[in-house]
């Protein structure tokens, strides 16, 4: 099993990952962002409408919307990340969103920039020096309506010794 396959089992542990989110990121495990589904093509993650992520105009806060898309675009960076020889530090270096509509119920973010993603990285190993992304979030509401769409810019650099 490859590093890729080896991280997709750990998000999918229905014990790991939630540990991993509540140690490493509290304020997303408290507001339920949770991951759906993750392949090395793409990665969905829910918010939830609820007491600990409203905001007073009676929808999502939207940093817990932000919170959701970037760990849909941060999952498949973290995959592609891990156990790399060498190293390869990643930082979000910039943020843009646009909302749609109130988000009241479950939001659901998908990105589909894996592949993209991973050329990136590969070509900052390649390269030795920091590389760049602009990666696609879109959340849907339960209806399938578009509520808010993210560019998250990942940047990528390989820890060379």
């Amino acid at each position: 099993m490859n590093a890729a396959d080896c991280f997709i089992k750990l998000v999918q542990h229905p014990v790991k990952f939630r540990l991993f989110l509540l140690s490493k990121l509290p304020s997303a495990f408290f507001c339920g962002v949770r991951v759906k589904n993750i392949s090395r093509e793409k990665a969905e993650v829910t918010v939830p409408y609820k007491w600990l992520s409203q905001n007073p105009f009676n929808s999502t806060y939207f940093a817990c919307l932000a919170m959701a898309a970037e760990m849909s675009t941060g999952l498949l960076s973290m995959m592609n990340t891990y156990k790399k020889n060498p190293a390869i530090s990643m930082l979000v270096t910039g943020l843009e969103a646009t909302y749609f509509k109130k988000a009241t119920g479950i939001t659901t973010f998908i990105c589909e920039d894996g592949d993209a993603i991973s050329n990136t990285i590969e070509s900052a190993i390649r390269s030795g020096e920091g590389k760049s992304i602009k990666a696609k979030s879109n959340g849907r509401n339960e209806q399938g309506e578009l509520v808010a769409e993210f560019f998250v810019t990942w940047s990528f650099k390989a820890k060379l010794k």
